[in-house]
C-alpha cells in the first residue's frame, strides 16, 4: 500500500514551525508495509487543500493529514475532506457533550466556535482524542482511506500509537520493511566505511551511513514478506557491526544522548551538574528536556569563555585566551561538582572562532567529566561554525558521560 502525508498550516509554510510530524510518521510506515509516495506542506487555504488532497488520493491508498482540526476559521481540514469526498458534515451531539465536559473539567465554558470540532461526514468515524479538544477523522470511501490527526505532536503521537497504527496493521498487507539505526561517536565516517566495507553495496539488507550532530549513524534497512523474515535478514548485519564498532556505539534508533545518560544515572543512583562556558546553555537544555530531570540533574552554571573567575577558578588578570584549555575544563568540572553537591561534574570550554595556528577553519573544544574516582578529559576539534560548536560540544559531553557510566 502507498501513502501520502499532508502537513497543514500557514505556520509551516512560513517557517515558523518545523514539520516534525511528517518525519515521525514516515519512520512508522515501513514496518506496516506502507510505502510513502510524498510529503506535502499546505497552507490554510481551502482550494489548495482540496487540490492537494485530491492529487494525493489519486496516487495513494492512504492519505494522512496533520493539523487544521482546531476550532478557528482557518482550521479547514474537515471542510476539505468533505469537499473531496463530496459529503456534507453535520454536528454530532455526543461529541459536543464531550467537548463541554472537557472544558468544564478545566473550569471553563466551551466557546461556541469549538462546535465545529464535533462535525462529521457519513464516510468518517471520529478518532477520540483524550489529549486535547480536536478529535481526528478516519474516512473510507471508494477503497481509499483518509486519516486526519491534530497538529500538536503531544496529541498526534499518542493517537497514532494507540489508535492509528493498530488499525493500519490490520488493514495493510505487503512487504514489511524494518530499520535499525546504530549511533556512533569517535570514529570518522571514512574509517567506518573502511571497516564495514563488506556490508556496503548490498541491497537487502541495505546499509546507509550518515553524519549527524551527535556522531555517525548507520542505518540498516531490510525487507521481507513477514516481520520475522525481515528481522532475520537484519540481525546478522547488526551483530557484525556491533562487534566491530562496539567501543564507539552509544545508542540505537530513537535514543538521544540525554536519554542515554538519564537511564544510566537513574540505574546507578547518581547525579550530575554542569559548568558550560561554550554552548550558551544548550547542554543544560538537552538535559532538562528529559522528564523528571531534577532527579539526576543538580543544575549548573552558564558563563562566557572569558568569565571563568566564578567560584574562584581564575582571577581577572588571566587573559581569556589563556583560559581555554583542558585543565580549565577539568577544574570547572571539579568546582561545579563540589558547589552543587553532585556525584559527577561536567566542564566545557572552547573556542568560538577558528584556531590561529591552523589554516583549517576549526575550533578546539575541551570537555572534562569528573566522577567520584575518575577524571575523563575529551579534547575535540570541530568546524568553526557557531551552531556546530554548540551542538557538537553538548552532544559529545552527554555521549562521553554515557560511555563513562556504561
Amino acid at each position: 500500500m502507498k501513502a501520502d502525508i499532508l502537513s497543514i498550516g500557514h505556520e509551516l509554510l512560513m517557517g515558523e514551525l518545523t514539520d516534525s510530524n511528517a518525519a515521525w510518521i514516515a519512520t512508522r510506515l515501513p514496518r506496516l508495509g506502507i510505502s510513502l509516495n510524498q510529503i506535502s506542506i499546505v497552507g490554510d487555504d481551502i482550494h489548495r487543500l482540496v487540490e492537494t488532497m485530491s492529487l494525493a488520493l489519486s496516487r495513494s491508498d492512504i492519505v494522512i493529514t496533520t493539523g487544521g482540526l482546531g476550532p478557528t476559521q482557518d482550521d479547514l481540514t474537515r471542510e476539505a475532506v468533505a469537499q473531496v469526498l463530496e459529503e456534507k458534515p453535520s454536528v454530532q451531539v455526543e461529541i459536543v457533550k464531550q467537548l463541554e465536559e472537557y472544558f468544564q473539567s478545566r473550569g471553563q465554558v466551551m466557546p461556541k466556535t469549538n462546535i465545529k470540532q464535533a462535525q462529521l461526514i457519513p464516510s468518517a468515524q471520529f478518532i477520540p482524542n483524550k489529549y486535547g479538544t480536536a478529535p481526528g477523522w478516519w474516512s473510507e470511501k471508494h477503497g481509499k482511506t483518509i486519516i486526519n490527526l491534530p497538529g500538536p505532536p503531544g496529541e498526534m503521537n499518542p493517537l497514532w500509537l494507540e489508535q492509528i497504527e493498530p488499525r493500519l496493521r490490520q488493514k495493510t498487507t505487503g512487504e514489511i520493511t524494518i530499520t535499525r539505526t546504530i549511533k556512533t561517536l569517535g570514529m570518522s565516517e571514512g574509517r567506518i566505511d573502511e571497516i564495514l566495507t563488506e556490508h556496503f553495496g548490498q541491497i537487502n539488507p541495505y546499509l546507509g551511513i550518515y553524519s549527524k550532530q551527535d556522531g555517525i549513524h548507520l542505518r540498516i534497512i531490510s525487507k521481507g514478506d513477514t516481520e520475522k523474515e525481515a528481522l532475520d535478514l537484519l540481525t546478522p548485519m547488526e551483530k557484525s557491526i556491533t562487534s566491530q564498532l562496539s567501543e564507539y556505539i552509544w545508542g540505537y534508533d530513537t535514543d538521544t544522548p540525554a536519554q542515554s545518560c538519564y537511564q544510566l544515572l537513574r540505574q546507578q543512583n547518581l547525579t550530575v551538574s554542569t559548568w558550560d562556558a561554550c554552548t550558551g546553555g544548550m547542554l543544560s537544555d538537552l538535559i532538562t528536556q528529559i522528564p523528571s530531570h531534577d532527579v539526576f540533574y543538580k543544575g549548573g552554571l552558564i558563563t562566557g569563555q572569558a568569565d571563568t573567575e566564578h567560584l574562584g577558578l581564575h582571577d581577572n588578570n588571566v587573559p581569556a585566551y589563556a583560559r581555554i584549555n583542558q585543565q580549565t575544563a577539568t577544574d570547572m568540572a571539579k568546582l561545579i561538582k563540589k558547589e552543587m553537591g553532585s556525584d559527577l561534574g561536567i566542564g566545557i570550554i572552547g573556542e568560538t572562532e577558528p584556531s590561529n595556528n591552523t589554516t583549517v577553519q576549526s575550533a578546539n573544544l575541551h570537555i572534562s567529566i569528573v566522577g567520584p574516582n575518575t577524571i575523563s578529559e575529551i579534547p575535540i576539534n570541530v568546524p568553526a561554525r557557531r551552531i556546530t560548536i554548540k551542538r557538537r560540544a553538548a552532544n559529545t559531553a552527554l555521549i562521553e558521560l554515557a560511555k563513562l557510566l556504561g
